[in-house]
C-alpha cells in the first residue's frame, strides 16, 4: 500500500512538473562584435560598448564592428492581405 501511494505521489509530482511554464532567457542584441580571423560574419557579437570589445579583441588579430542588426535595423516581414472569397451566384 505504501509503495503504491509513493508512485501515486511520484507520478503526480512529475505531472505537475509538466505543466510548470519555464519561460526562456530573454535574448539580448549586443551592439558590438568582434570580428575577423576566427569568426565568421557578423562575429561574436557580445559587447555592450566599444571598450568591451577592444579588450577583448586586444593581441588576437580581430577587431572590432557594430553588429548589423542593431547598425542597420531589420526590415519588418510585410503583412500578408486578407484574402477575399467570392461565392458563385447563381444565374436567375
Amino acid at each position: 500500500m505504501r509503495k503504491t501511494q509513493l508512485a501515486l505521489l511520484t507520478l503526480g509530482a512529475t505531472v505537475l512538473a509538466g505543466f510548470v511554464n519555464v519561460t526562456p532567457a530573454a535574448a539580448r542584441v549586443y551592439p558590438w562584435c568582434a570580428q575577423g580571423g576566427e569568426f565568421d560574419y557578423p562575429g561574436e557579437c557580445a559587447y555592450s560598448t566599444y571598450e568591451q570589445c577592444q579588450a577583448s579583441v586586444s593581441g588576437r588579430l580581430l577587431y572590432c564592428g557594430p553588429n548589423p542588426l542593431v547598425a542597420y535595423g531589420q526590415a519588418p516581414w510585410p503583412q500578408p492581405q486578407p484574402r477575399r472569397r467570392t461565392r458563385p451566384v447563381a444565374p436567375y
